[in-house]
């Protein structure tokens, strides 16, 4: 994720909605005080090829630790530090309301069904897995299906803009006028190579694995609409 005091925006990183490709392509335009999390070594050397700032700024300041993360620093050596994917609400507690409210914030959503069938060969490719998609999203963690948990809290969107994946470019477009970017954002290609089967996913999934995701799922799919 990226905080900018520059531009004066949060970008919250969901899963699988390009969220590696557009922070790289933020990290661009921040400044030495500006918040960046670390990525994967081999999308670090994406980012460091185009000659765009690296990690910096992650580790959260000692004055807004609570007892627990003092707690957890003296007994376990534990610095408390903002992270890849982190939610809305811990963000809030790190940077402040002043901040929260005053930076512009966005992040975001895909078809749920369609980003389980990214999330399958993103783990398959990676990870060297040898399991059918009816099989491994029957097992898989909501957290890894479900994004709604980093941009709402308490139930209720905390961003200012949640963009949908199916409208990437214009949606990049549209943020990057909103927070003031000098140039067009271009979006390098992070990730993208994980997915070898092309098919739509309707062709991918049948009823019991439909509706598996429609369950963990049924947050996002009514607040955009979203079909099988």
């Amino acid at each position: 994720m990226i905080i900018s005091h520059k531009y004066k925006f949060i970008f919250l990183k969901t899963r699988k909605t390009g969220g590696t490709s557009i922070e790289i392509a933020l990290s661009k335009f921040c400044g030495d005080k500006d918040i960046i999390t670390p990525i994967f070594p081999e999308d670090e050397m994406i980012r460091k090829e185009l000659g765009y700032r690296g990690p910096q700024n992650y580790f959260i300041s000692y004055a807004r630790y609570s007892f627990k993360d003092l707690k957890n620093r003296v007994l376990h050596g534990e610095k408390k530090k903002f992270y890849n994917h982190i939610p809305a609400c811990k963000v809030l507690k790190c940077v402040g309301i002043k901040v929260w409210n005053s930076y512009y914030k966005f992040c975001f959503e895909r078809n749920p069904w369609d980003k389980s069938i990214s999330r399958y060969y993103w783990d398959t490719e990676k990870y060297k897995l040898n399991q059918p998609y009816e099989e491994y999203i029957l097992t898989l963690s909501k957290k890894f299906i479900s994004c709604y948990e980093i941009y709402t809290i308490n139930g209720q969107i905390a961003v200012d803009k949640v963009g949908l994946y199916e409208n990437l470019n214009e949606e990049i477009d549209m943020i990057g006028q909103k927070i003031g970017l000098p140039e067009k954002l271009v979006l390098p290609r992070a990730k993208g190579a994980y997915r070898k089967d092309k098919r739509p996913y309707q062709d991918l999934i049948v009823d019991r694995e439909r509706e598996y995701v429609r369950n963990i799922c049924k947050n996002e799919i009514q607040l955009f609409g979203y079909k099988f």
